[in-house]
């Protein structure tokens, strides 16, 4: 039997620190972006994983006690190897693409969320949120144009991160009632290690003016992973997925602002369809 669906203001709390976590996200990605391809993936990884884990090591100490609790050790395992992949994936392919081709695909992750906690979690999706969500993709179609990505290394890890990213989710929302401390710690910790020996092997010496940017890397990603937690323990993935699109406007903002990447016609008109799915999808129960 599934659960009872939350109250309204579980899922407008949900979008909430779903749209804090995009902008989070979308900022430490401008800064891989713009420093990225100087480091292999895995190093960067590494850096911000080692980062976030001195950022909560007060949180874990104060709230040690527990530590114990509801771990659920293989879903904790599998929520690490998916992220890694995730993390290592998504920095190598944002350093060597068009943000513009980063969030195209990246729209595909609220339909395959949906699918997926439809079947996996026993979610209902209302019709409205169907229609919604295929709205939005309509217009991230048409905002992208996808029809001019060219395949390259790059496309292909973006794939990959959008499918173990999905994934990672599912793990994520299995694991609600965990306590947050234990989430974060296992989360960091774990991709910490598993980066570990890889970082080490391909590393590549950190020019002295990049140590800041890293640095904020690591303290956005960290922050923006306890938003990502919040937001898909109290919202569904119905009202989640469509919301996700949002990244469209804060992806353009970053594009054009840092990496002077000007939106045509295309990208306004498919904005326009994500932000009125985003606001019919949030009316709905």
């Amino acid at each position: 039997m599934s659960d009872p669906a939350p109250p309204r203001s579980d899922n407008l709390r949900g979008a909430g620190w779903l749209i804090a976590d995009m902008g989070l996200n979308i900022w430490a990605l401008s800064i891989v972006k713009a420093v990225g391809a100087d480091y292999p993936s895995v190093q960067i990884v590494f850096l911000r994983v080692v980062v976030g884990l001195v950022v909560i090591l007060p949180w874990v100490w104060r709230d040690r006690g527990l530590l114990g609790h509801g771990a659920q050790w293989p879903l904790q395992a599998l929520r690490v190897g998916l992220s890694a992949l995730t993390l290592a994936a998504s920095f190598y392919a944002i350093a060597r693409v068009p943000f513009a081709v980063f969030s195209a695909l990246n729209f595909t992750r609220p339909i395959l969320l949906m699918v997926l906690a439809a079947l996996l979690l026993s979610e209902r999706i209302t019709p409205r949120r169907w229609v919604a969500a295929g709205v939005a993709m309509v217009g991230a179609l048409i905002a992208a144009s996808p029809g001019t990505i060219a395949a390259s290394w790059g496309l292909a890890a973006l794939v990959l991160a959008v499918t173990t990213g999905t994934l990672a989710v599912i793990v994520t929302r299995r694991l609600k009632g965990t306590p947050e401390v234990v989430m974060m710690l296992v989360y960091t910790a774990g991709i910490g290690l598993v980066m570990a020996p890889f970082a080490l092997w391909l590393w590549e010496p950190v020019a002295a003016e990049h140590w800041p940017f890293l640095i904020i890397v690591g303290i956005a990603a960290q922050l923006a992973q306890l938003c990502f937690i919040r937001a898909h323990w109290l919202g569904e993935a119905g009202v989640l997925g469509p919301v996700s699109y949002l990244s469209l406007v804060l992806s353009t903002a970053a594009g054009f602002f840092f990496f002077a990447e000007v939106p045509g016609w295309p990208l306004l008109a498919g904005a326009v369809l994500i932000l009125a799915a985003n606001l019919a999808v949030t009316r709905a129960r």
